[in-house]
């Protein structure tokens, strides 16, 4: 399982992740009942990447999920959007009690 750092703010959970085998370095995705407000991603291809996080705005997690997951990059297994999921996934874990980082 991948680790993640939830934070509340203001009402809203703050999803921080570092993602592995991809350009970006770290993204952050702010959630409030299960429905994504906010993508933002350090590193990576900045035109694609906001264009990403336009799209999934307003988009239920488990959409994103199924949309998402499972895409490669050119020749590497995954992608930023792969990523993105497996920072939802890890979220949903989170919640549900597996023990991550939440504070």
């Amino acid at each position: 399982m991948s680790e993640v750092n939830i934070k509340e703010i203001d009402g809203f959970e703050v999803i921080q992740y570092q993602p592995q085998g991809v350009c970006a370095r770290m993204m952050q995705i702010t959630v409030k009942d299960e429905i994504i407000h906010n993508v933002e991603v350090i590193g990576g291809c900045a035109g694609n990447l906001s264009g990403i996080g336009n799209l999934v705005k307003g988009m239920n997690i488990n959409d994103v999920i199924s949309r998402l997951q499972g895409i490669p990059c050119g020749s590497r297994p995954t992608s930023c959007p792969d990523q993105m999921t497996k920072a939802l996934v890890a979220y949903k874990e989170a919640k549900s009690g597996a023990g991550v980082n939440v504070g």
